[in-house]
């Protein structure tokens, strides 16, 4: 019976070690965390370059987002379930004039948010929104590298595109870089050109910095 009595004891601490492993076991797993993507702390820029017959004769053009909100959530755990959603202001596209006449820069940010280009009253912002993360390479002191699936909605048109992203986490925050390539024809835009033999390609090239703090 002593034995039996014994027997019972140990079975029954065992069966409340598994229970407690199986409560445990959700809080040792990393939680997902949102972030406020922060405009001041960080950039994006988009390079317009020339062609046509005479293309040398003009000049490319540097773009930067002046104004744009969104968010990013996270989980270093389940990357499947992170996603991004980020909206810019078409209107508050800048022009910087790096590179070019000061005097061209107010016709070039004209014809910018234009009717002819982005017509940026009638389709005042640009958004994308992932539907799919998938990380492209495994997680190292180096950050890691993701494949962002998504819409991006430019111009009134909404489009699929799959961004590559390289993120680096913080205690508090967040920042992700990357680059990619656009064609203004894909959504609808007719680049701007000057009597048919100066005028912008139609592949625009964005690259971006995004910093994000934990709320």
């Amino acid at each position: 019976m002593r034995g039996a009595r014994a027997r019972r004891s140990w079975g029954f601490a065992a069966a409340g070690l598994v229970a407690l492993g199986w409560a445990a076991a959700p809080s040792a797993r990393a939680a997902a965390r949102r972030y406020t993507l922060d405009p001041a702390q960080s950039r994006v820029e988009i390079h317009v370059g020339k062609t046509g017959l005479f293309g040398f004769a003009g000049h490319e053009h540097e773009v930067v987002a002046g104004s744009f909100h969104g968010s990013a959530t996270f989980d270093p755990d389940r990357v499947a379930a992170s996603a991004v959603d980020l909206t810019i202001d078409a209107a508050a596209l800048r022009v910087t004039g790096q590179g070019e006449p000061a005097g061209d820069v107010p016709k070039v940010q004209a014809a910018m948010v234009g009717p002819t280009c982005l017509d940026a009253g009638r389709f005042p912002t640009i958004r994308f929104v992932s539907s799919a993360v998938a990380e492209a390479a495994a997680a190292g002191a180096g950050g890691r590298d993701l494949t962002l699936h998504g819409d991006l909605t430019l111009h009134g048109v909404t489009r699929p595109l799959a961004l590559h992203v390289h993120l680096e986490i913080a205690a508090d925050h967040l920042d992700a870089t990357g680059k990619t390539l656009l064609r203004q024809t894909d959504f609808g835009i007719t680049p701007i050109s000057k009597a048919g033999v100066v005028k912008v390609k139609d592949e625009l090239t964005i690259v971006w910095r995004f910093h994000g703090t934990a709320r």
